[in-house]
C-alpha cells in the first residue's frame, strides 16, 4: 500500500493558507484512496466509509464496473459539449433513466452536473409548461446552493445565512415532521393557509419535495400526506417535483423514494449516486412537459459529459444486477434493530428513522422537552471517527446522526461500522 509523502499537518497548512473557511468538512483527516466501503487517510489508517461522499457512493468506491466503462471512455472522448454534438451515452443513459423513473406516459431527460442545477432546471421547466412564476418548498428541505436552489432551501444556516437577497416568488410550507410537531393534518393545513393568504394556487407552478428529508435531517414524508399532496397538485394544475438527489438510486429499499407512496411526480431531480462520484445530475418527467421550453432554452457546457455518463450508464448495470434497491432494505433492517436497541438503552436517542439504508437517529438532551443535543451529536462523531468510522450528521438542529454507507457494504463491515457506531454513543451518553 503507497502511503501519500504529505503528513496531516502539511496538509492542514495548506487548507488553512488557502481554502476560505465557508467550505468546511466533517472531518479533520485526508482520504488518500478509497475502494468498496473503505476509506484510507494520507498517514494510512483505514475507515469505513457511512458517509459514501455525502450519499454519493451507492455502488461503493471504485466499483470495477463503473471504472472500466470510464477508462473505455476516456480512450474515446473527455468532452465534446452536448450542445455541439451529441454522443451515444447521454442517449442511452437519458433512456435508461426514462425506463426506471416512476412516471407514466412518455418521458425525456436532460443532464446537468450538480444537484443544484438539476433543480434550477426542474424550476425553469415547470415555469414554462404553465405560464406561473410561484414555487413551494418545505421547510428543512435542501436543495442547493446556487441562488435559486438556495432561496428554495428550507433551512438557515449553515447555508443561507447573509446570502440574500434571494429569488422571487418563492413560498416555504412546514414539513411532515411529525416528532417535531408537524403531522400530516397540521402540515396540510398550513399549506392550504398559504395558498389562501400568500400566493393563489392559479400562480404556483410547482411544489419541490424531497420524499425523506435529507440535511433536514433524514425525515420521511408520510405516505398518505405525500399522496394528498398529489391530489392537491392536480386539483391546481400545479407540478409535482421529487428531489430525489439524496433519496434516489436504490438508497431507501426502492429505486426512487417517491415509489413507497404510489405517487407519479410530474418532474423529478436526481444527482449524487447516479455517476457513482463522477459530475452528473440529471431532471427526468412527463414529455409533454419536458418540452415546454424552446429550443436553446435548457443546457450548460459540461451537462452530461461523456464520462460522467458512460459512468452513469455503468451505476444502472450495477443497480440492476447486483439488486442494490433490495440489499438497501437489508441494510436498513439490520441498522434500524440497533439503532432501536440503543434507543431502549440509551435517552440520548430520541428518535430512530429509517427507510431503507437511508437511516437517521435523533439525539435529545431531554426526551420530554426533545431539546437538541447537537454537542453530543458532534462528540459521536469525532469519536466514531478515532475508532475507524466516518460518519456524517444532518437535521435543522444538527443533532441527527445518519448513515450513507455503500449499498454494496459488506456485512462484515456494515456489522464492524455499527459496533464503531454504538460504542461512541455509549461513550457519550456516558460522559467520556
Amino acid at each position: 500500500m503507497t502511503v501519500s509523502q504529505s503528513t496531516e499537518a502539511e496538509l492542514a497548512e495548506l487548507r488553512s493558507k488557502y481554502i476560505p473557511r465557508g467550505i468546511t468538512s466533517a472531518h479533520p483527516i485526508t482520504a488518500d484512496r478509497a475502494k468498496g466501503s473503505e476509506l484510507w487517510d494520507v498517514s494510512g489508517k483505514r475507515y469505513i466509509d457511512f458517509a459514501g461522499g455525502i450519499g454519493v457512493m451507492n455502488v461503493g468506491h471504485a466499483h470495477p464496473r463503473v471504472m472500466q466503462a470510464v477508462q473505455e471512455q476516456l480512450e474515446r472522448a473527455t468532452h465534446t459539449s452536448f450542445q455541439v454534438v451529441h454522443y451515444e451515452s447521454y442517449l442511452r443513459l437519458a433512456e435508461r433513466l426514462c425506463e426506471v423513473a416512476p412516471i407514466g406516459g412518455a418521458k425525456k431527460a436532460v443532464f446537468f452536473s450538480t444537484g443544484a442545477e438539476a433543480i434550477e432546471n426542474a424550476v425553469k421547466i415547470a415555469r414554462s409548461a404553465t405560464g406561473r412564476p410561484g414555487v413551494i418548498s418545505f421547510r428543512g428541505g435542501f436543495h442547493g446552493r446556487t441562488l435559486l436552489a438556495l432561496s428554495l432551501t428550507g433551512s438557515v444556516q449553515p447555508y443561507k445565512q447573509d446570502f440574500g437577497p434571494y429569488a422571487a416568488e418563492i413560498y416555504q410550507t412546514p414539513f411532515p415532521y411529525e416528532y417535531r410537531g408537524w403531522n400530516t393534518e397540521a402540515a396540510l393545513a398550513d399549506l392550504d393557509n398559504l395558498l389562501e393568504a400568500e400566493i393563489s394556487p392559479k400562480r404556483v407552478a410547482a411544489i419541490l419535495i424531497e420524499p425523506v428529508l435529507g440535511e433536514g435531517g433524514f425525515v420521511p414524508a408520510p405516505l398518505d400526506f405525500m399522496r394528498r399532496l398529489r391530489e392537491l397538485t392536480k386539483q391546481h394544475g400545479m407540478m409535482l417535483i421529487a428531489d430525489e438527489i439524496q433519496t434516489g438510486f436504490g438508497r431507501t429499499g426502492k429505486f426512487f423514494a417517491i415509489e413507497h407512496s404510489g405517487v407519479e411526480p410530474d418532474l423529478i431531480t436526481v444527482a449524487k449516486s447516479l455517476a457513482a462520484g463522477f459530475p452528473l445530475s440529471a431532471v427526468v418527467g412527463r414529455a409533454e412537459v419536458m418540452d415546454a421550453p424552446d429550443p436553446g432554452g435548457l443546457g450548460g457546457t459540461y451537462g452530461g459529459n461523456p464520462i460522467a455518463c458512460a459512468a452513469g450508464l455503468a451505476v444502472m448495470d450495477v443497480m440492476r444486477d447486483e439488486k442494490l434497491p433490495e440489499r438497501a432494505a437489508r441494510i436498513g433492517s439490520v441498522v434500524e434493530e440497533r439503532m432501536q436497541s440503543w434507543a431502549a438503552e440509551q435517552d440520548l436517542v430520541g428518535d430512530v428513522r429509517v427507510v431503507g439504508a437511508m437511516a437517521g437517529m435523533e439525539l435529545v438532551r431531554n426526551r420530554q422537552t426533545k431539546e437538541p443535543a447537537d454537542t453530543q451529536t458532534a462528540k459521536i462523531l469525532a469519536a466514531a471517527r478515532d475508532k475507524g468510522l466516518i460518519i456524517l450528521r444532518c437535521g435543522i438542529h444538527h443533532n441527527v446522526v445518519r448513515t450513507l454507507m455503500p449499498l454494496t457494504i459488506p456485512d462484515e463491515q456494515l456489522e464492524e461500522g455499527l459496533d464503531i457506531l454504538g460504542a461512541a454513543l455509549g461513550e457519550v451518553a456516558a460522559g467520556r
